[in-house]
């Protein structure tokens, strides 16, 4: 089962952070997407907890 990919405004929606929030912690911290879609950037589950974790600090 392939895992769940989320882009930066959907793990904010879920977190109920802003954007803008989830955007910075994730340029801060040097991520690179799981995968990308045109435009999009998609995280999966571990990239996210990585950015949750900045988020809450």
């Amino acid at each position: 089962m392939a895992e769940e990919l989320l882009t930066a405004a959907k793990l904010a929606k879920a977190w109920a952070v802003s954007e803008n929030l989830v955007k910075k912690a994730i340029k801060d911290l040097g991520i690179t997407p799981d995968a990308k879609k045109g435009p999009c950037n998609y995280y999966g589950p571990k990239t996210a907890q990585k950015i949750k974790k900045a988020i809450s600090k």
